[in-house]
């Protein structure tokens, strides 16, 4: 459909062309963020750009060595070889002009505190705290921020893999806000042409159910 068509040509890009990002394009695609709905409307979201390229070079060298690190832990050769075979995908943030990091603050669970008090079991502790409305207030920014980026002719990347490293890579850049962790990243700049595509997806009748 032509109306969503900035929906539609959002990809997820991993190879980028050697040009800057305007500041005031940042300023941009980090408002269109801001605006994602949040519960209670606490906006519990922090965004950290990365524009020097020897600092995103060498957050990249934090994952590796963290990939690494972890590896050794593996107690068997194909343990190892699962976990370190995804390093290429945690790291082609490297390449872009821009990594913006995008950080989670706290936020309580509705009920979840009256549930305490009542003496409710883990179990029903666990099905309030699942769903973690906190992170889907991160993930509603993160999305505008994608299609934002998008809709101006950037290409970005939804990355979680590098978590592994987040403790790593906010000392690195010197994040320091009470609460807040490191929840995902993408990078972002002008996407080479061939990186404009995207995977099929599963058909409406595998993923929807309609209740009349």
């Amino acid at each position: 459909m032509e109306k969503l068509d900035f929906i539609y040509k959002r990809h997820s890009v991993r190879k980028f062309k050697d040009i800057d990002v305007p500041i005031e394009d940042i300023k941009e695609i980090i408002k269109a963020g801001t605006y994602a709905p949040s519960g209670k409307n606490l906006q519990n979201w922090h965004f950290v750009v990365v524009k020097n390229k020897e600092k995103i070079e060498e957050m990249a060298r934090i994952v590796e060595r963290k990939n690494m690190e972890l590896a050794n832990y593996a107690k068997d050769e194909d343990t190892k070889k699962s976990f370190t075979k995804y390093l290429k995908y945690h790291t082609v943030f490297r390449n872009a002009p821009v990594v913006i990091l995008v950080y989670a603050g706290p936020y309580p669970s509705t009920g979840l505190e009256l549930l305490k008090e009542k003496g409710a079991s883990k179990e029903e502790l666990d099905a309030v705290i699942l769903p973690n409305p906190g992170i889907q207030n991160i993930a509603a920014a993160m999305e505008n921020i994608l299609l934002a980026a998008s809709s101006m002719g950037y290409g970005t990347c939804w990355m979680t893999g590098p978590n592994y490293a987040s403790r790593e890579i906010t000392d690195y850049i010197g994040f320091k806000k009470e609460g807040y962790f490191l929840a995902a990243m993408t990078p972002l700049g002008v996407p080479e042409e061939f990186e404009l595509k995207s995977p099929p997806r599963k058909p409406l009748e595998e993923v929807m159910t309609i209740i009349e």
